[in-house]
């Protein structure tokens, strides 16, 4: 019988002992911001706190790259006439895309500040680049901002003759190119979750 009942006692510290490291990973601070982040496409019109910018990108720096090479170059535009400007540009080409958006009032979202990521122009260091701003965009989450990364602007910014002013202030290194933009800024929304595939993972035990 003394047998029996320690073995009870065992299983049931045992179940509890799951539940709790269960519980742990529920509550984490960090799983918990992973979670709750989303791409933000409607801000306040608020400029982010340089000092929170300043946290951010210190986030974003502190990603891993291979061999440490840290193949980016990051500018961060808080140059509200800076984005008016590129903004006018866009507006004069595609009109029809403004003109159907009531809420339009610049090129990335409406973000308040924008944060630009280079990478080298002969290729390489895109994924060292995913990791800084995914490092970012988390960050800025715990910060209470809004985030979303942006294509379309910079393939217009990069192709139009209009918008090389905007890359000449961006003050780019020679060797890199721009390629991506990720807007940032206190939301105006509480988008909801779109769902996830889990059947593309696969556990090899």
């Amino acid at each position: 019988m003394k047998k029996i009942i320690a073995i009870c006692l065992l299983v049931t510290m045992c179940l509890l002992d799951a539940k709790a490291q269960s519980s742990t990973v529920v509550n984490n601070e960090v799983i918990n911001t992973i979670m709750a982040r989303r791409s933000v496409r409607k801000y306040l019109d608020k400029p982010v706190e340089h000092e929170k910018l300043e946290a951010v990108v210190r986030c974003g720096i502190n990603a891993p790259s291979g061999m440490n090479r840290q193949p980016w170059a990051i500018r961060v535009v808080e140059n509200k006439e800076l984005i008016d400007k590129v903004t006018e540009v866009f507006k004069a080409k595609n009109s029809d895309m403004v003109n159907h958006d009531p809420n339009f009032k610049n090129m990335f979202r409406n973000a308040p500040n924008i944060i630009c990521v280079c990478t080298p122009a002969n290729g390489g260091g895109e994924i060292d680049a995913g990791l800084l701003g995914e490092n970012m965009m988390l960050a800025a989450q715990s910060l209470g901002l809004g985030t979303c990364c942006l294509g379309g602007p910079v393939r217009f910014i990069k192709t139009d003759p209009g918008a090389q002013f905007f890359l000449d202030r961006l003050d780019i290194p020679e060797d890199y190119q721009l390629n991506y933009i990720i807007a940032i800024g206190y939301p105006d929304e509480q988008p909801e979750a779109k769902p996830r595939d889990e059947s593309k993972v696969k556990y090899i035990r």
